[in-house]
């Protein structure tokens, strides 16, 4: 199946036989694809690996045949999304968090747009630990695993914002203990229910309950990127 003009971001790339690379892609109406791009290794090759970096909204024409997709020619499109720095390290923690959440050829046009989104507010400037919040929070509802931020599982309560409580992955908040580590407060919860970002504390709280999420959808594995941003 031919696949012309289709939005895509690269996520990864690796050396495939001696002169290609087999590249991670999230597209907008395919979902993940793993594309096989011919000869871009090759010093006189066509088309070049330049035009594959991360973090530019390619439009990419694809033959699509089983698992994996030949590159038939990638154009850039809108403006490049620089990200440097811990902008840099934070958009590769996005595209390692998007290869080992997803299946390939599972579309989801709304990760998509959540992707697309976070770079776009990294590239601008806006905080990150804020931002990678938002978007972990806004993947797991679009891949079905929506996060219970403001009932109490116990009770089935509303969360009570000066209330500590911990987080289940698979059944929500319940009231802690004094003095858990693992502890985080229901105004926190809330916070992110209502995308409204917390103070420096909070932000820490929620990042330790998000790797355990994660973590939990990983099935007890942890990402590359967590020990270099740590």
């Amino acid at each position: 199946m031919r696949v012309e003009q289709q939005p895509g971001f690269v996520l990864h790339a690796r050396p495939y036989r001696e002169t290609s690379l087999l590249v991670e892609c999230l597209t907008r109406d395919h979902g993940r694809i793993g594309v096989v791009a011919r000869g871009v290794r090759n010093e006189r090759a066509r088309l070049q690996r330049a035009q594959l970096e991360p973090f530019q909204r390619l439009e990419l024409d694809l033959l699509l045949k089983g698992e994996l997709a030949t590159l038939r020619g990638a154009e850039p499109s809108g403006a490049v999304m620089r990200l440097t720095g811990d902008a840099g390290l934070a958009g590769l923690y996005l595209n390692e968090l998007v290869v080992r959440l997803t299946g390939r050829q599972d579309p989801n046009p709304d990760l998509f747009a959540h992707y697309e989104r976070t770079l776009r507010r990294m590239a601008g400037g806006e905080p990150l630990a804020w931002t990678l919040r938002r978007f972990e929070r806004d993947m797991l509802d679009a891949l079905g695993y929506a996060l219970q931020l403001d009932i109490d599982a116990n009770s089935g309560e509303p969360l009570d914002p000066s209330i500590r409580y911990v987080y289940d992955p698979e059944s929500g908040a319940s009231p802690g203990r004094p003095g858990d580590p693992h502890g985080l407060r229901g105004a926190d919860l809330l916070a992110l229910a209502e995308d409204r970002s917390p103070d420096v504390a909070g932000l820490s709280s929620l990042r330790r309950m998000m790797r355990q999420v994660i973590a939990f959808h990983l099935g007890g594995g942890e990402l590359r990127a967590w020990r270099v941003l740590r």
